[in-house]
């Protein structure tokens, strides 16, 4: 099998520090947190505005990844589901995939939210979508 290496375009610095802190998907409380990126590709910030709604991308570093099957929302009264089929991060690949706002713009950090990841966490990608999930719009 091949590998290939991501290069983060920044950092999530959030109050959620661990499991402990963290609500299972954003819109279950999570908080607002800056996005920090590299000075490296500041440019690519180019056009981006408050209230743009945003697709982050984020590699979940602290997720397992030799899990390929387990209950949705860790409920063992529901069936036991292949990882690709659930929103857990335990995964062998662990992409987070996190709806956001964008609610303030400081140079190269960009408040977003809500996004329920760790502090710390690395941005892959980040894409601008619509706030229609389906049929995505992208730029």
């Amino acid at each position: 099998m091949s590998s290939y290496t991501l290069e983060p375009v920044g950092f999530i610095r959030s109050t959620v520090k661990g499991r402990e802190d963290a609500p299972r998907q954003g819109p279950e409380g999570a908080p607002d947190a800056w996005l920090e990126i590299e000075p490296q590709f500041a440019e690519a910030l180019l056009g981006m505005e408050v209230g743009h709604e945003l697709i982050i991308i984020t590699w979940l570093h602290q997720a397992r990844r030799d899990v390929l099957k387990g209950h949705p929302r860790s409920d063992e009264s529901r069936p036991l589901t292949g990882v690709f089929y659930t929103r857990s991060p335990a995964r062998p690949n662990p992409l987070g995939l996190h709806p956001v706002t964008v609610r303030e713009i400081d140079g190269t950090r960009v408040k977003i939210g809500p996004i329920e990841v760790f502090d710390g966490t690395p941005v892959v990608v980040r894409l601008y979508a619509c706030r229609r999930m389906i049929g995505i719009d992208l730029l």
